[in-house]
């Protein structure tokens, strides 16, 4: 595909970014298998945190491209939590098994992280820069593995 500047590929994605620089609020997560994310021992990596639930159509929708994403640059410094606020934290893993997802997940079944970011709509994605910023935010899906998506991940990522 073909590489587009920063700003073009957030215009291309319809990304919201913040008003002023702020840090990413640092959070540890739950992940199904017993163990935790925590976001700042990531810092130097472009993360994207990703607000989804298992009964939320267009969060599957975008869920294949978010995951196709996570595998071309996993190695390359970027990091994809996806955080699940289903109240039933046990529906979490069929769900990722069967969609055959392989990016990490976190669980937040009371919304104490999601109401911390105040997401008001499923799905959201955040996209914290490398300092740990911030950068920009996108609510409702996206095409996650289009020439944009991947333009935002290299060009956060140098």
């Amino acid at each position: 595909g073909k590489v587009l500047p920063l700003a073009e590929a957030m215009k291309e994605l319809d990304l919201i970014r913040p008003s002023r620089a702020k840090l990413a609020e640092d959070f540890t997560l739950a992940t199904p298998g017993g163990g935790t994310f925590k976001l700042s021992e990531h810092r130097g990596k472009v993360v994207m945190v990703n607000f989804w639930a298992t009964w939320c159509p267009p969060c599957l929708e975008e869920m294949p491209a978010m995951d196709r994403l996570y595998r071309q640059h996993k190695d390359a410094g970027f990091v994809l939590i996806a955080v699940s606020v289903d109240a039933d934290a046990r529906k979490v893993t069929p769900f990722v098994t069967e969609h055959k997802l392989t990016f990490p997940i976190g669980l937040d079944p009371k919304m104490d992280l999601a109401n911390g970011y105040a997401v008001r709509a499923l799905p959201s994605s955040f996209i914290v820069a490398r300092d740990g910023t911030l950068a920009a935010l996108a609510i409702g899906p996206r095409h996650w593995d289009g020439d944009a998506a991947h333009s935002l991940v290299e060009g956060m990522a140098r």
